[in-house]
């Protein structure tokens, strides 16, 4: 799957959320081996605003050998059940370094989680039975939290200790797409029976909140996509007003790769399409990229596809 298209963060929620994963709780909030959560913060303070990011003073190394949930501010939403998709910011610190490891508040964007008995023992706990609008913290190992090796990418070893914050913000609610003409978006451009960029002239400049559109250049007779379905797929990017394209695979050859992988503009932008399809897409920052800059597409771009949908399954 070309990097360009990867939902961020990169190779950190598998490994935080995967059910693979060994660490113990309780829905109590206590640990595993029913000691009381009350001091299951080793002394650490974290202060601030849920919704905002948190601050973090640590009293000295994290030692722990167990994970261990505390509910830091209790919201008043509705309790979060199996099944329900929640939007949360994740915080990660290292225990043994006090530093910082990831922030979801640095991309600007949260999490969409589905709460069920599938997350890692370490993030269940925090999500199942929370409620919305709640502050929850994990203390665990880099062993229970990330496996036997931690997560060298976030700088945290495999004897370090691990702090996460999990703030959870509300329901998720799935885009739906809104179907325009073709003639609203940018022109396709080709070279015989390959597209090779698109044109943008008298397409208005999009707004930074602006709307998931989506227009069908051709209807397939195929299956239908959905949200979870697998698909390979020719297509090609652009950000507003490119000479070229980021990224295409017209040149090279068509790739396969699991919608629930993808930036999130892909995954509702293609959901009930049939193989076959070729679809015009505008995905604005918020289901795309947000304020990460990737290489070729500025911070807080509104992306642009053409897809042709060669299979799903």
């Amino acid at each position: 799957m070309s990097r360009r298209l990867r939902r961020l963060p990169i190779a950190l929620l598998p490994l935080v959320l995967a059910s693979t994963l060994v660490a113990c709780g309780s829905d109590d909030g206590s640990s595993s081996d029913g000691s009381s959560s009350a001091d299951a913060l080793h002394g650490i303070t974290i202060s601030g605003d849920t919704g905002k990011e948190p601050e973090v003073k640590w009293d000295g190394d994290l030692d722990t050998d167990k994970t261990e949930t505390t509910v830091i501010d209790a919201g008043d939403g509705d309790e979060i059940k199996d099944g329900d998709q929640i939007q949360a910011y994740l915080w990660i610190g290292n225990g043994s370094t006090q530093k910082k490891a990831y922030s979801d508040y640095d991309n600007g964007q949260p999490e969409t989680v589905t709460a069920s008995d599938d997350l890692s023992a370490v993030f269940k706990d925090a999500v199942l039975g929370q409620t919305i609008g709640s502050r929850v913290a994990v203390t665990t190992t880099a062993a229970d939290a990330f496996g036997d090796s931690g997560n060298t990418s976030l700088g945290i070893g495999n004897k370090d200790t691990v702090l996460i914050i999990v703030d959870l913000m509300e329901q998720y609610q799935p885009p739906t797409p809104k179907e325009v003409p073709q003639a609203q978006m940018p022109k396709i451009i080709e070279k015989g029976d390959t597209v090779t960029g698109l044109d943008f002239s008298g397409v208005d400049k999009p707004k930074a909140d602006g709307d998931l559109l989506r227009s069908v250049v051709k209807e397939g007779n195929g299956a239908k996509v959905t949200t979870d379905s697998t698909v390979k797929v020719n297509y090609l990017g652009s950000v507003y007003g490119a000479k070229k394209p980021f990224d295409e695979s017209y040149s090279q050859k068509p790739i396969s790769f699991g919608l629930s992988s993808v930036v999130k503009g892909w995954t509702y932008g293609l959901d009930g399409l049939k193989v076959g399809s070729r679809v015009l897409l505008q995905i604005p920052p918020d289901l795309g990229y947000g304020s990460q800059e990737q290489s070729g597409i500025p911070a807080n771009s509104t992306l642009y596809f053409v897809v042709d949908i060669i299979s799903a399954k």
